[in-house]
């Protein structure tokens, strides 16, 4: 019975983590290469890349969560979010791009997806999740290790990263409201993003044009 089955050591879980840190490697570098042949030269699609790998108690807790002891197998076979990687592009047509990008590369695999941009959740988060398979070489062994992946716009974080401060584990007594407004926060970075993408189809077009005039 897993739930009887002893929490990590310390070394138990560092030596859980380097394969999923060998992954993350793997998947920063193939995102690099990706940001800058996308588009050429003419802009890159990747604000910035933030990552982590779930610390200790962070894997104990979620597992207890699901009625299971905080186990090295435990957590290897449970868990999908042992490593993680948020991707900041500029443009919401820059993150649909990308993630057909990654779903196009044969040696990863795509474990699941959700669409919270085309459906986003009921309080206005915005954000494409990803779990993508990827193989880490070792002497002994060849094995793919699941990575989440986030993508979203400026926008999107900036309206997630607001909302987890505001009401992480926080208990308030308007948090209807408090859900209302934020609903409408979303919808006034939306409308911004939008405004902007438009701003910068105009300039890339002019750009082609003249490129395609002085050819």
């Amino acid at each position: 019975d897993r739930r009887k089955e002893s929490f990590m050591t310390n070394e138990q879980y560092y030596d859980l983590i380097v394969p999923y840190q060998d992954a993350l490697n793997l998947l920063k570098a193939r995102l690099d290469v990706l940001n800058h042949s996308m588009y050429g030269n003419k802009s890159h699609p990747i604000h910035n890349i933030q990552f982590r790998i779930k610390q200790k108690a962070s894997i104990e807790e979620k597992l207890k969560r699901m009625d299971l002891q905080g186990s090295f197998m435990n957590a290897k076979e449970h868990l999908q979010d042992i490593a993680g990687i948020r991707v900041i592009c500029y443009f919401e047509k820059d993150v649909e791009l990308l993630a057909e990008q990654l779903r196009k590369q044969s040696d990863l695999i795509l474990v699941k997806e959700k669409d919270y941009i085309t459906n986003p959740k009921p309080n206005g988060y915005r954000s494409f999740h990803m779990i993508l398979g990827i193989q880490v070489y070792s002497m002994e062994s060849t094995e793919y290790y699941p990575v989440e992946v986030q993508i979203r716009t400026i926008g999107m974080d900036f309206w997630a990263s607001m909302e987890h401060r505001i009401c992480y584990k926080q208990e308030r007594d308007n948090k209807e409201e408090i859900q209302r407004e934020l609903l409408r926060y979303a919808e006034i970075l939306k409308e911004i993003e939008e405004g902007f993408e438009g701003y910068n189809e105009q300039n890339q077009n002019e750009k082609a044009r003249l490129s395609h005039k002085t050819n």
